[in-house]
């Protein structure tokens, strides 16, 4: 038996298939989901979405939203989402270390929105890095 997993975004359907299983990036931590799971409802940080069909992972990055799982189907509805497949490692990488060195300009300053905004970058950044890894 299998999860059905739909992962939308408010301009594309980014995924719509089978998984055995699917890792979430939950608010609270990493949420695993398996067939037969409780229903649910969660906030999801951003971060990387792993699912399993058989023995092949695929991820793909997260930038915030939320999840539904009931009677076996996981609903994703999220801001934005790229599969792995599709980020190119090296500029990935590259983004990452130009968003921590614009994050690092406000260290021991208070909260500005400029300062959000640059620790969103760099979430977003090492989100779409840790998917290119988790292939």
């Amino acid at each position: 038996m299998a999860l059905t997993l739909r992962v939308l975004c408010p301009d594309q359907n980014v995924f719509d298939g089978q998984a055995d299983e699917v890792i979430l990036p939950s608010t609270t931590g990493q949420l695993g989901v398996l067939p037969g799971h409780v229903s649910l409802l969660t906030a999801l940080d951003v971060g990387v979405l792993r699912m399993r069909d058989g023995n092949q992972w695929t991820a793909i990055a997260l930038m915030g939203g939320f999840a539904e799982v009931d009677d076996d189907e996981v609903s994703v509805l999220v801001n934005a989402a790229e599969p792995a497949s599709g980020i190119n490692a090296e500029e990935a990488q590259k983004q990452l270390s130009e968003a921590e060195q614009a994050w690092s300009k406000f260290d021991g300053q208070p909260n500005s929105p400029d300062k959000i905004k640059a620790q969103q970058a760099f979430q977003k950044a090492r989100a779409r890095l840790q998917a290119t890894k988790a292939n």
